[in-house]
């Protein structure tokens, strides 16, 4: 695995060349949007702050690659903020622009990958260099206690990342388990497909966030 400096890597991050590639096309295709890896996305009073890290499997391609803010232009976001919101972890409104001035509270937000893969769907190798980003992400946060890995594959990486093997934490919906020094909640993904098919019901998503915030308020 490459090493990583930084928890965030640069605009044109050359580790992963089918990403930058594709990446290097959409910004021909249209010039205006943000196309580069998505940084995290932080609370107002930064790292310190952050008890809940929430990753998600990468920025989707007219979403977070559009606008340069997790989970923002897409419907996945809708139905994250409108939750965090009503649980206390952000404040505002969500106008699915990274202008709309919707602010974290104790929480962060960011990807397994950082960069939009095609068809939605990164590589092995893609999530394993990308892993080089996520585990300084993690370390950021002083007094982090709980991670949200939204999907099988981010959480598989999010335990690869806090130093545990993925066969002793399986992934299921609405997990609670104890990695390192963290706990490490599981949710399916919060996308459309997954709503529309009834993997997820937004009933499913508010009660992972209900026992999140229970949790940090013992």
């Amino acid at each position: 695995m490459v090493a990583a400096s930084s928890p965030e890597p640069g605009r044109d991050c050359p580790l992963c060349p089918r990403l930058h590639d594709f990446i290097a096309d959409w910004r021909q295709r249209e010039p205006s949007w943000f196309n580069a890896p998505v940084p995290t996305f932080l609370p107002p009073e930064g790292d310190k702050a952050v008890k809940l890290l929430i990753v998600g499997l990468a920025p989707g391609l007219r979403g977070a690659n559009r606008t340069g803010r997790p989970f923002t232009g897409d419907y996945a976001g809708d139905l994250l903020y409108s939750t965090l919101i009503a649980h206390g972890f952000a404040r505002g409104e969500f106008k699915a622009r990274p202008d709309d001035g919707l602010e974290l509270v104790g929480t962060a937000i960011t990807n397994a990958v950082r960069c939009v893969p095609p068809e939605n769907k990164p590589v092995g190798a893609e999530i394993t260099t990308c892993r080089t980003f996520l585990v300084p992400t993690i370390a950021r946060f002083p007094n982090l206690r709980v991670v949200l890995a939204l999907g099988s594959i981010a959480h598989q990486s999010t335990v690869r990342a806090l130093g545990g093997r993925v066969a002793a934490y399986p992934f299921r919906h609405g997990g609670q388990q104890l990695v390192s020094a963290v706990t490490l909640f599981s949710s399916y993904h919060c996308s459309r497909y997954n709503t529309n098919t009834g993997v997820l019901t937004e009933a499913m998503f508010v009660n992972v966030f209900r026992e999140i915030a229970a949790f940090l308020q013992r």
